[in-house]
């Protein structure tokens, strides 16, 4: 049985899940958004077919990953160029920027993932989805999404072993000899 949708609940709840897995897909904050907001787009258009509310989670996760999947296949006959500004004028504290480095020293790791492994790693960690939503999602047994997200994990512990922490900048040698 099929209860009302809450389509505003819905976006306020899942809004940040689902853009951090878009994020994870396409590697790019527009894109990012305008596949999240495709996404609740069609739930807007189609919630009537929706048929256990309970699942609506793996719906708009699967439903997102289709999205991109189309974006790709189109965007392999229309290619698109970015253009990006030389700086960025944005400040940050130390701490923020520590913290965005860290995350952004993962994320790199996981595009060197198998991309099997990647996106079972990206649907538990980023989307935060169970075993039996990722299985749903992906059409795959349970067993293989356990499967892959151990090895994905041991890729990604091999990958980040090997990224060397960034080197602390020491100063000059000309700066030990200048006069007090």
């Amino acid at each position: 049985m099929r209860a009302d949708i809450d389509l505003e609940n819905i976006v306020s709840e899942f809004y940040s899940p689902l853009y951090r897995f878009a994020f994870s897909l396409a590697r790019n904050e527009a894109q990012a958004g305008d596949l999240t907001q495709e996404t609740f787009l069609i739930l807007s258009k189609q919630h009537a077919q929706v048929r256990d509310v309970t699942k609506i989670k793996s719906w708009l996760f699967t439903t997102l990953r289709r999205e991109f999947l189309r974006g790709l296949r189109s965007q392999s006959s229309h290619p698109e160029v970015e253009l990006k500004p030389e700086h960025q004028d944005q400040l940050v504290s130390d701490s923020a920027a520590s913290q965005a480095i860290d995350a952004a020293t993962a994320l790199e790791a996981l595009t060197q993932i198998d991309e099997s492994y990647r996106i079972v790693l990206e649907l538990f960690y980023l989307a935060d989805l169970s075993y039996k939503e990722i299985a749903a999602s992906l059409d795959i047994p349970i067993g293989t999404v356990m499967s892959r997200l151990s090895r994905g994990k041991e890729q990604l512990r091999t990958v980040l072993a090997k990224t060397a922490p960034p080197e602390k900048i020491s100063p000059s040698p000309q700066a030990k000899h200048l006069p007090s």
